[in-house]
């Protein structure tokens, strides 16, 4: 084992003015809105296994990609939202989305795989799809980010009402009218996108610690929706930016690092939360 992986590096400051550090600052103050704002929603339509599922229902899409000599973004967004809309229009009920996922990901796990194999370029590519690379995120994708936030802004001011209502009571808001299935599908494809942009971060193995864990903390600490989706917002941002710095005053994996925050503020957070109710 190399003694030197975790000593502290002199140059740090120096580090974290460099344009792939500012890159990937932006990146992540782009993912940390999308899933601070779409983590409540997963929580609150107790669709975790759905989210964290989206991210490896996209590795085929992304070696796929690979092997076609396309962006992995592109091919790990396209199947992710494919994925999506049959999860969506398959399970309708929440017991019904934990089956339609189930099967969706083994069939997209295994596809993946193949795929892989299939090129040596894929095979290499895949520790970063698993395991992220923000420090590579380029100009370009950082706008497709910012785009992707806009319109992610624009959908919710046109369905949260419906999409909140249906996420705190189904079957009232299904009772009252509210058109329970489309919301489904709007949320699974939004969801699909959070999953595209958040991916490139932390990868699909560790896309759960943005999507899930800074709203799972939110919501012990957080009085209402909107509260819960800002404080998710900032602690998912705290942990991507926590996690650029530290790894640039300590190498190591910069994924790694942001997880390790995002847990520690969940720890934290159930921690005060046991000694409060005692």
């Amino acid at each position: 084992m190399n003694g030197t992986a975790f000593s502290f590096d002199p140059d740090w400051a120096s580090t974290l003015t460099a344009p792939f550090m500012t890159n990937a600052f932006l990146a992540g103050l782009c993912i940390a809105f999308a899933a601070g704002v779409m983590g409540y929603f997963t929580i609150a339509r107790h669709s975790t296994f759905a989210a964290h599922a989206l991210a490896h229902i996209g590795l085929p899409g992304a070696t796929g990609a690979v092997l076609l000599g396309l962006p992995v973004s592109a091919g790990l967004g396209a199947f992710a939202l494919g994925g999506a809309l049959v999860i969506g229009a398959l399970g309708k009920k929440a017991s019904q989305r934990e089956i339609a996922t189930g099967t969706v990901l083994a069939f997209a796990t295994g596809m993946g795989l193949f795929f892989a194999r299939l090129s040596s370029s894929a095979s290499q590519q895949m520790q970063s799809i698993l395991f992220g690379s923000i420090l590579t995120i380029t100009t370009g994708q950082i706008v497709g980010f910012a785009i992707f936030d806009v319109l992610l802004l624009a959908v919710l001011a046109v369905i949260y009402r419906p999409l909140l209502f249906s996420s705190l009571d189904e079957q009232v808001a299904q009772a009252k009218g509210v058109p329970v299935g489309l919301m489904n599908i709007c949320f699974m494809a939004i969801m699909a996108g959070v999953i595209t942009i958040a991916v490139p971060a932390v990868g699909t193995l560790l896309v759960f610690a943005l999507v899930v864990t800074p709203a799972a903390t939110a919501n012990i600490i957080a009085r209402s929706p909107f509260s819960a989706m800002v404080a998710a917002t900032i602690i998912c941002l705290v942990s991507i930016w926590g996690g650029l710095v530290v790894s640039a005053m300590f190498p190591a994996p910069p994924s790694f690092v942001i997880v390790t925050i995002s847990t520690i503020f969940w720890i934290i957070a159930k921690v005060a939360e046991t000694v409060r109710r005692r």
